[in-house]
């Protein structure tokens, strides 16, 4: 992961409530297990038509929303089963962060393991933000605010989350960051065996 602090781009939104991971990614495109090209195939099925073409009316379609670094989503955002192949779409497709009034426990989990910002925001601040459409706005990640229309939206993020993004790591980086600790740890755990 690289070093987070702030994403400034254009914002999309799909106001639709309980968008699961089927939608996000559809089944029949799981079948790699690579990150890199499954942008394409992101909500393919309201996407494209069914002969192969683009559905014209379709957010991500249109305009400056092609290059969307932000989606702007329902409530009940990335629920249904575990996939990160959801996560992986979005972030080969170009986007960073995903802001919804609730997004699933196992969506979110997977989305932090991967580098995509989960953000959730109360009922008012969903409500100013689900106007924001291909309108450019910024997530202050250490200050923890959404600034869109010159206001300023407070968020939260788990400290450890807030952590990963501001230092660049993953889980997986932050334990090998934790080496000399773990092993001082571990023969201190010998001495007493």
């Amino acid at each position: 992961m690289q070093v987070v602090k702030q994403i400034t781009g254009i914002a999309s939104v799909i106001d639709i409530e309980n968008i699961d991971t089927d939608q996000i990614i559809p089944a029949e495109h799981l079948k790699i297990t690579n990150k890199t090209g499954l942008g394409k195939h992101l909500f393919s099925n309201w996407r494209y038509n069914s002969d192969g073409s683009e559905a014209s009316n379709f957010v991500l379609n249109i305009g400056s929303s092609r290059k969307t670094k932000i989606l702007i989503t329902g409530d009940n955002f990335g629920c249904g089963s575990s996939r990160e192949h959801a996560p992986w779409a979005l972030i080969d497709f170009g986007i960073q962060v995903v802001i919804s009034s609730s997004i699933a426990d196992i969506f979110r989990n997977n989305s932090v393991k991967n580098g995509l910002l989960p953000i959730v925001v109360n009922k008012e601040s969903h409500e100013l933000l689900l106007k924001q459409n291909a309108k450019e706005i910024s997530v202050d990640i250490e200050n923890q605010k959404i600034i869109a229309d010159e206001k300023e939206i407070n968020f939260e993020l788990e400290a450890f989350t807030r952590y990963c993004f501001l230092n660049g790591m993953d889980q997986l980086d932050f334990i090998i960051s934790q080496e000399a600790r773990i092993a001082a740890f571990e023969k201190e755990q010998v001495r007493y065996e």
